[in-house]
């Protein structure tokens, strides 16, 4: 490795002009960046002969954070890699490896903590400036909403729904009001009192924003009050359906037999291309059905296995993918019923009689078709109520994006008002929808309350915060779908509890107006990060590793013995 000398700047101490005398020559350090690699630093400290002081290189410090081995650069590159562009380590590692920079995976992770904690420090450095910044802008609308999974820890966010930059994210073990009080408060004082809330219906959240927020306009966010809505009126209903389908296992049948049929579908034989073709064209009549009936037949389940498709990326309750394969098997059975009863060879219907009479056990399962048949007109009244409010619609095609359509809240309102009224219409209805009923006069103030008129450099916006809480929805599904690129799991569980808390505020990198704010004058994330202190760094790194809840691995040993309780009973009674 090469040998770097740094001196500090001055030749005279800048206080008196005395000239600097050699107090040092600090242990040769390993240092590695990206435009040099590794290379062994010695650097000389001045120190002022008239008692000012000591002298360090500030060319060093800009370099690499003291008592660290790696470059500011690196730390930057190993950051936008996790964060940004969702790489594994191990992908990170061999990117690196072609500028001879090396690391263990170890490294990667523990540069990757030391980003998202300079990059707190300079968020939180540069709070006064961002709260001009959303004065400017005609202030704040604080969206709020957490995510977890399992038993996990629930990562809670702020995010303002004009500039869409996240202000602040906390890591707690739910979403209670005394916990959320201490968030909203620290909110609160950096940024200034919003100009409105948006939320879920969740209690710990209300109770913590009447709190904290007792005269902000508050409101309920249409989506969540339709998808909290939904699922306490459909979700039982769905369960026992879907436990039905499990049972009756409707799906392993039907694949076992696509899997048979799948053998005789033969390119060589049969010309599937030109059959595809005459589907495209409509031209049915050409076709002649009896030498590929088995290849018709295999194009029905297979149809039937296409039901996803069906969904609109809303989740349940919008989408209810259950129900749409149980509706394609009822359509394909009615279908296999008629050519069954068709004129043709034996041969022919062989394969059609056989899919039928698997179809038959499900299709015509009474357990089923009345658990169904509950099912649909329940969806069919919550679907009315999606029509009402214009959002999540069924034909929609934004899925998580959606953000309503362009209706005004008076026409809402009124749609919304005309449903309420003929839901109680009928006795039968009355009763069976009585929570639905509650729900909305329970939250009617805040899902309709007037518009909000924000003045802005650009002139004055009316916004109607309550349409839509989706860009945390958004938010967060990005950093799931970030978090199993990265690690290649389906479970979150253990990524949301090792993430740091602060590590949504990547997010805000994407806005140019965000980043000039936190580089403060800087050129790139590199320099500014190299005028944090360190020590702060340090002290942020100790108390992110602290975990009250680690068990010790002597402890993790004994209790995973399989004698570990009857052990424990003879310290209590040795005999």
């Amino acid at each position: 490795m090469p040998v770097i000398h740094f001196y500090p700047e001055y030749q005279d101490c800048p206080e008196c002009d005395f000239r600097l005398h050699v107090q040092k020559t600090a242990d040769p350090k390993t240092v590695v960046t990206n435009d040099i690699g590794a290379f062994i630093a010695k650097e000389t400290v001045g120190i002022c002969p008239r008692g000012h002081g000591t002298f360090k290189s500030g060319l060093l410090r800009s370099l690499v954070p003291k008592n660290c081995t790696f470059g500011f650069d690196i730390i930057v590159e190993v950051g936008f890699s996790l964060f940004v562009h969702s790489r594994s380590n191990q992908e990170i590692m061999a990117a690196l490896a072609t500028k001879n920079v090396f690391l263990s995976e170890r490294e990667v992770s523990y540069l990757g903590r030391k980003f998202i904690i300079y990059l707190a420090l300079a968020h939180r450095q540069s709070q006064a400036v961002l709260k001009e910044y959303l004065a400017d802008r005609g202030g704040y609308i604080l969206h709020v909403d957490g995510t977890c999974e399992g038993n996990s820890p629930n990562l809670f966010c702020g995010l303002d729904g004009l500039s869409e930059l996240v202000l602040d994210s906390v890591k707690i073990s739910s979403e209670k009001k005394d916990q959320l009080i201490p968030f909203f408060r620290d909110i609160k004082d950096r940024f200034g009192e919003p100009r409105a809330l948006v939320h879920d219906m969740g209690k710990g959240i209300l109770n913590a924003v009447a709190e904290v927020f007792p005269d902000t306009p508050d409101y309920i966010c249409h989506f969540h009050f339709l998808r909290d809505i939904g699922k306490d009126l459909l979700l039982s209903d769905y369960t026992a359906f879907y436990k039905r389908l499990r049972k009756l296992k409707v799906r392993p049948t039907l694949k076992q037999r696509g899997r048979y049929l799948e053998q005789k579908v033969n390119p060589e034989s049969h010309d599937i291309d030109g059959i595809a073709e005459i589907f495209q064209q409509g031209d049915l009549h050409s076709i002649d059905f009896e030498p590929i009936s088995d290849i018709i037949v295999y194009m029905l389940i297979k149809w039937i296995f296409e039901y996803p498709s069906q969904s609109r990326g809303y989740g349940f309750p919008f989408d209810r993918p259950h129900l749409d394969f149980y509706r394609r098997l009822q359509e394909a059975y009615q279908i296999l019923g008629k050519f069954k009863d068709a004129d043709m060879t034996q041969k022919a219907k062989k394969p059609v009689i056989q899919i039928y009479k698997v179809l038959a056990d499900f299709a015509e399962d009474q357990r089923l078709n009345d658990l169904a048949k509950d099912l649909e007109t329940k969806s069919a009244v919550f679907d009315k109520l999606r029509g009402a409010m214009r959002i999540a619609l069924p034909d929609g095609k934004d899925g998580i994006n959606d953000n309503g359509d362009c209706s005004d809240m008076k026409t809402i309102k009124e749609r919304v008002t005309a449903f309420r009224k003929w839901l109680p219409r009928n006795k039968h209805r009355e009763k069976t929808y009585a929570g639905m009923i509650k729900q909305i006069d329970k939250y009617w103030e805040k899902l309709f309350a007037d518009p909000i008129a924000i003045q802005t450099p650009q002139g004055t916006i009316t916004v109607q915060p309550q349409r839509t809480n989706n860009i945390l929805e958004r938010f967060f599904r990005n950093e799931k779908r970030r978090g199993r690129k990265k690690t290649g799991t389906a479970s979150l569980n253990r990524m949301l509890k090792s993430i740091l808390a602060n590590t949504p505020l990547v997010q805000n990198l994407k806005n140019e107006e965000y980043l000039k704010i936190i580089l403060n004058g800087c050129s790139s994330l590199e320099e500014r990060f190299s005028q944090i202190d360190a020590r702060l760094v340090q002290q942020e790194l100790a108390s992110s590793t602290q975990n009250k809840d680690k068990i010790l691995p002597a402890i993790k040993k004994m209790i995973k013995d399989v004698k570990f309780t009857e052990k424990i009973s003879k310290l209590i009674c040795p005999c």
